[in-house]
């Protein structure tokens, strides 16, 4: 279950991004979602009706694309508009992925650039032109299925979402379960365009600063690293991409598959899993 505040100003376009994101844990598990149940808060007596109705059509045509069936759900008054899916779905039980089978020599592979957290701040303080608000919408509203899809034909040992706790935060996470190292080289990191300068005129949310404190022991920082890229790299993510740690004999197979497909906006080696105690070391 998953429900998260508008992240951009369109209420159809929240709602599908929102249902996008509801929909990514199963697929970070190699599951396939099969139905669900809206959940919606809404202003009734300050907003129009019509709104919510925009928002719960992105979120069915969403939920739609990906094969899933929305059998009912609740609604209630709230203060300010927040909406989300809760998803069942099914997994063959000897084809869970989780987050604990990461070994020593797994390449890192990410399925989405990094940059919405921001984005999404600058677009609230009114930062950000409508041609990047297009980009950083089309990333948010793709679905992980295809990723995930292609992730379990071809063989990987773990993997995650990434969202709220950013990239590192959610890595840290594999490493954590997996009793592994890691390292990322941030040069090979994608991110959307505009974000550096972005953060520079201080779009950073309250949440990024969070997971960079939280971090600052589980991390090992290239001195020549620039601040706006140590941010960047604990950005909360909404509908982020997958994080997994494959072997590295499945490697050009799968980025081969990833680049292939269209709705697959990124398919990227940043980094590899390390014998250790679950540090990461972050190079530039």
């Amino acid at each position: 279950m998953d429900y998260i505040t508008p992240v951009v100003d369109d209420p159809y376009d929240f709602g599908m991004i929102a249902a996008a994101n509801a929909l990514s844990d199963i697929y970070a598990m190699g599951g396939k979602p099969v139905i669900a149940l809206n959940l919606i808060g809404f202003p009734n007596q300050s907003l129009p009706l019509s709104i919510m109705e925009a928002i719960m059509r992105g979120g069915a045509d969403k939920a739609a694309e990906a094969g899933v069936t929305i059998v009912g759900g609740h609604s209630i008054t709230d203060n300010a508009p927040k909406y989300g899916l809760a998803v069942t779905g099914f997994i063959d039980p000897r084809r869970i992925i989780t987050k604990a089978g990461a070994r020593p020599g797994d390449a890192l592979i990410l399925t989405k650039p990094l940059g919405a957290g921001v984005i999404t701040t600058g677009i609230d303080r009114k930062l950000v032109n409508p041609d990047l608000v297009s980009l950083v919408t089309r990333i948010m509203t793709t679905l992980n299925k295809r990723a995930a899809e292609i992730m379990q034909a071809v063989g990987i040992n773990a993997c995650t979402d990434i969202t709220g706790f950013g990239l590192l935060g959610h890595l840290r996470e594999i490493l954590r379960a997996s009793g592994t190292g890691a390292r990322v080289a941030a040069s090979r990191v994608p991110v959307l365009p505009g974000t550096e300068d972005l953060v520079q005129a201080g779009a950073v949310a309250g949440g990024t600063h969070n997971n960079y404190r939280h971090l600052r022991d589980g991390v090992n920082w290239d001195p020549a690293l620039s601040k706006e890229m140590r941010l960047i790299l604990c950005d909360p993510q909404t509908s982020g991409g997958l994080l997994a740690a494959v072997p590295r004999e499945n490697v050009a197979r799968l980025l081969a598959a990833l680049q292939q497909e269209k709705e697959v906006p990124v398919g990227v080696e940043i980094g590899e899993i390390l014998a250790g105690p679950g540090k990461i070391d972050v190079v530039a």
